[in-house]
């Protein structure tokens, strides 16, 4: 197969066009004259975790909440392992960002009096099936805003110690890109598919996050060398069993408490409620024998019952269609409720590149928004927006201060050459499917997966990293037929990246900070002696290297250092 290699140029490469991404490009479009390529993998009216909608906006300060009591419960819900700088930066667009969105068009409901309709203390109800479309139009018609969707990104273009564009390839057409900036903005979101997933075969892609959010962002940074912080820190989903439909819609939306089998309230015999405990509680519940475990919804009234239909139709239309094909809804019997396995996304949790306070990653040139940036869990969607926003204008004023680079010829055919390799018409020797289910296989028994309780230990750790660094080796026998298939080659390496740096993570890790994400047997309890800090890494060289950091205030202005 023969590939053409095209070259672009750009002022701001923006690399995801989810919300993030979306936002990002239309903060610059309002604000200057710079020309953006936003690069999509899949279609961005349609693409990333918003594809289906989402039917409220988890982070909004409500009358009587401040962006400091937000911070607040951001510090304690990470048990203070967070960038208080950067949540409160976050925090204080919160609001100012929501305005913006509904004036493209989102409707966000309100009550008689035309205030928004809250949803618990920091969430506000909206109709948002269509808010990706709506993102993608207001995108679409800024003229110096350039979308090439169905393009796969695969690593950055450094040079001179800075980051320069960006290789990609087409996957509907035979050609790869090299897309040169000024400076980069990574917004592709975090990954899934590390783990074995609750649903087996057919079913494996029915999960709480993106499927096709598969990591290429962190890979991305990791291959770079990019400082990446707080790995460890993995986010599990307690969601609706079997649909894996958010329970947040009702916990939240009708105060359903959690009870196991035997009818019993449970959650707050495991400490303060917070979202690993709630993960934790119901975990121990089942384990203990006291399952399964439940949101109590029986004999909610009718009204209440066909609000939560059409609540999940705005996100999440399986959990509905389970119920009417059942013919029982939430007013007659409980939601079951389960754990997902583990994710890596810093939008909920910190999971993501060590960025200061202007989102600028430790390479020079280069940004991160939304999921792919850590430091600052519980984004949600309005955080995405506030980070995208902060990203794209501290790329503006980058690219004024700098002089372009031209990218060395020679750097692009090595790259080309790379790339080309797995396209060869040599048959493969393994197959894409087999090296993902040994690699699901590995982080699920070894890596604290759903089959382990979640919970590892030093032993099964290092099984993991062993056998995680084995199947990177034999990736480079994979074979792609087309270029379909040469994104997924790209997406199970990249997957295989994340994983090793994450089990360096848990094991540098020697506490139990948060139950489930880190539970380690070996250590089961928490030490702020000696890990009331980040733990931090960088990639070089095929090793990776630990770096411990000190916490960072929110009065502190954090910038990196060389």
């Amino acid at each position: 197969m023969n590939l053409e290699l095209k070259i672009l140029n750009t002022d701001i490469l923006i690399i995801g066009g989810g919300t993030a991404g979306c936002f990002a490009a239309l903060t610059i479009a309002n604000n200057s004259d710079c020309q953006v390529i936003i690069t999509e993998k899949a279609n961005i009216k349609r693409s990333g975790c918003l594809a289906a909608g989402v039917n409220a906006l988890n982070a909004y300060i409500l009358k009587g909440e401040t962006p400091e009591s937000y911070l607040e419960y951001v510090r304690n819900d990470a048990e203070g392992i967070i960038r208080e700088d950067l949540v409160i930066s976050m925090a204080k667009r919160l609001n100012e960002v929501t305005r913006k969105v509904e004036t493209m068009g989102l409707v966000i409901q309100k009550d008689s009096k035309g205030d928004y309709v809250a949803r618990g203390r920091r969430n506000i109800k909206i109709n948002g099936e269509n808010i990706k479309p709506l993102l993608a139009e207001a995108v679409e018609e800024k003229k110096n805003v350039q979308v090439l969707n169905q393009v796969n990104m695969i690593d950055y273009v450094i040079q001179d110690n800075r980051v320069i564009g960006a290789y990609g390839f087409s996957i509907k057409d035979n050609i790869f890109f090299t897309i040169q900036a000024k400076a980069v903005i990574c917004a592709t979101g975090g990954a899934a598919g590390l783990y074995r997933p609750n649903n087996p075969g057919f079913s494996r892609h029915k999960m709480w996050y993106s499927p096709f959010n598969t990591g290429a962002g962190y890979a991305m940074g990791i291959r770079a060398g990019a400082e990446m912080t707080s790995m460890e820190m993995r986010f599990i989903a307690l969601r609706c069993k079997d649909t894996i439909a958010p329970t947040g819609t009702i916990a939240q939306g009708v105060g359903a408490s959690q009870i196991n089998g035997k009818g019993e309230e449970y959650e707050r015999n495991y400490g303060a409620p917070s979202t690993p405990n709630r993960m934790y509680s119901t975990i121990r519940e089942n384990m203990e024998g006291r399952g399964p475990c439940y949101l109590e919804t029986k004999g909610m009234p009718m009204e209440t019952q066909e609000e939560l239909y059409k609540a999940y139709l705005n996100m999440a239309p399986a959990q509905t269609l389970r119920w009417i094909e059942r013919g029982k809804g939430p007013s007659v019997e409980n939601v079951e409720i389960e754990g997902t396995e583990p994710y890596i996304v810093g939008g909920h949790t910190a999971s993501g590149y060590w960025v200061d306070t202007k989102r600028a990653a430790t390479l020079v040139g280069l940004y991160a928004a939304g999921d792919v940036a850590g430091g600052s869990p519980q984004k949600y969607v309005t955080g995405c927006f506030a980070e995208g926003e902060i990203a794209a204008l501290s790329a503006m004023s980058y690219i004024e201060r700098i002089k372009p680079v031209s990218i060395d010829r020679e750097q692009i055919i090595n790259k080309f050459s790379n790339v080309t390799r797995f396209l060869k018409n040599s048959p493969g020797l393994l197959r894409v499917e087999d090296l993902e289910e040994a690699m699901q296989k590995v982080m699920d028994e070894y890596a604290g997966g759903i089959s382990a309780g979640y919970m590892v230990n030093m032993d099964k750790l290092f099984i993991a990293r062993e056998q995680i660094k084995i199947l990177l080796d034999r990736s480079t026998f994979l074979r792609a037929n087309d270029m379909h298939e040469l994104v997924f080659i790209y997406e199970v390496i990249d997957r295989l990246y994340v994983c090793q740096v994450v089990i360096e993570h848990l094991i540098a890790r020697k506490e139990t900070r948060w139950h489930c994400y880190n539970e380690n047997a070996d250590y089961p309890k928490k030490d702020d002696e000696h890990f009331f800090r980040y733990v931090n890494s960088r990639y070089g060289n095929g090793n990776i290297e630990i770096i411990f950091r000190e916490i960072v205030k929110k009065d502190e202005q954090y910038e990196h250092q060389d």
